[in-house]
């Protein structure tokens, strides 16, 4: 079983930065896949950024270029720095990580820009 924790949401005005964390706890050996999620109110939730064992990432295409995802597989976690944000990234944000080919996800961490 694979514990995720975020860290790092909160109020931040349109143009500023935030940067989010993830921890992955448990009998853990090697995690392929881990990556960040969004859902707005009344939307489905979306991919935000995914980043493969070997570091390659992915991004949607809104926030490519603002955002960066990275990890660290000694520690296990995931972050998330996310630049020159706008309204409309306005969303709570889940942590996602592959493990034994299944999903583990975290709470959420609520991220609110404002305008």
């Amino acid at each position: 079983q694979v514990h995720l924790v975020e860290s790092g949401g909160g109020l931040v005005q349109a143009g500023g930065s935030l940067r989010l964390s993830c921890a992955a706890s448990g009998t853990i050996f090697w995690i392929q896949a881990m990556g960040w999620y969004r859902q707005a109110p009344g939307k489905q939730r979306e991919l935000v950024a995914d980043i493969g064992s070997g570091g390659e990432a992915k991004y949607e295409d809104s926030v490519r270029g603002r955002f960066t995802i990275s990890r660290d597989n000694a520690e296990k976690t995931v972050s998330l720095q996310m630049n020159s944000l706008e309204p409309e990234d306005t969303a709570v944000y889940y942590c996602r990580v592959i493990y034994t080919n299944r999903e583990f996800w975290g709470r959420g961490t609520q991220v609110t820009v404002s305008s």
